[in-house]
């Protein structure tokens, strides 16, 4: 028996001599058994796609070409870009006009693909997004907000910024306020030794700025108890007799070492002592 009589639908087994039909894996279908068991459900129509019609396919689903449309404007998607929004294929300017971003300033849709600028809940589109001062673009750079309007930083300088008393540039954010004058944080430092002082407990003397330890080594008194600065940060007590000073708690009998304060006390020389110990001298 010749080859050409066992040339049957390999399904089927009808002969495919003279017959238009399909391999698949090597096995030859008749074109009516290829699509009972091997064709497509078409998204669009519902109908089997034949193997005489294009399969167009996107994630697991199948179309006619005829039927690859956009689900609101039935234009066809065929060779174009589209979107999918769930189970519907858009096209770029309908899911733009449905889903997409609305520029701030002039209303119009952001298409996808092109640069959009965002703060706080709105989009613009780049060439929206303007310095309310100088109305050039602010694209990437820095910008600074103010009431309704956005601001470039050297246009945010020049119209609202306070200028730094110290080194006389804007101040665009913080600062430290000192005797009504403004000043950068990192300007704001101890006359005596520079450090700085934003956020640091200090004091002054004739209206220049000092740290605790800079103005206790140069003008604080010294208890003479224990030889340490005494400050009236804090609401400090210190005792005051003949020109010297002594913390509370350093003013003690020099001999028993109870404490004087509040107390009847005898000086003798440069000591000074509780009564008892001062009548045994």
């Amino acid at each position: 028996m010749s080859s050409s009589e066992h040339f049957n639908c390999h399904y089927c087994k009808d002969s495919l001599l003279g017959k238009k039909y399909i391999m698949k894996e090597d096995t030859q279908y008749c074109t009516k058994c290829y699509e009972n068991l091997f064709a497509n459900c078409c998204e669009g129509c519902s109908l089997l796609i034949g193997s005489n019609c294009k399969d167009l396919s996107y994630k697991d689903r199948h179309w006619h070409e005829q039927c690859f449309k956009c689900a609101k404007c039935s234009r066809s998607l065929v060779e174009k870009a589209f979107a999918a929004k769930g189970d519907l294929l858009l096209c770029t300017e309908c899911h733009a006009n449905d889903y997409s971003s609305k520029c701030t300033t002039c209303t119009k849709t952001i298409m996808p693909g092109s640069r959009k600028m965002e703060y706080k809940g709105n989009s613009w589109h780049e060439t929206c997004f303007l310095c309310h001062r100088c109305q050039q673009p602010i694209g990437t750079k820095s910008f600074i907000p103010k009431d309704a309007g956005y601001f470039c930083v050297p246009c945010f300088e020049k119209q609202f910024a306070y200028q730094c008393c110290a080194c006389k540039k804007a101040i665009t954010t913080g600062g430290v306020t000192y005797q009504d004058k403004p000043w950068h944080r990192e300007c704001f430092l101890c006359i005596g030794c520079r450090k700085q002082l934003s956020g640091q407990r200090f004091t002054s003397r004739e209206n220049y700025p000092y740290c605790l330890e800079c103005f206790g080594n140069l003008y604080a008194k010294k208890c003479v108890g224990c030889t340490k600065t005494i400050t009236s940060l804090a609401g400090a007590k210190y005792i005051s007799f003949e020109e010297r000073q002594w913390h509370s708690e350093c003013f003690s009998c020099m001999q028993c070492s109870m404490s004087l304060v509040g107390r009847g006390f005898l000086t003798q020389r440069d000591n000074i002592l509780c009564t008892d110990c001062g009548r045994e001298k």
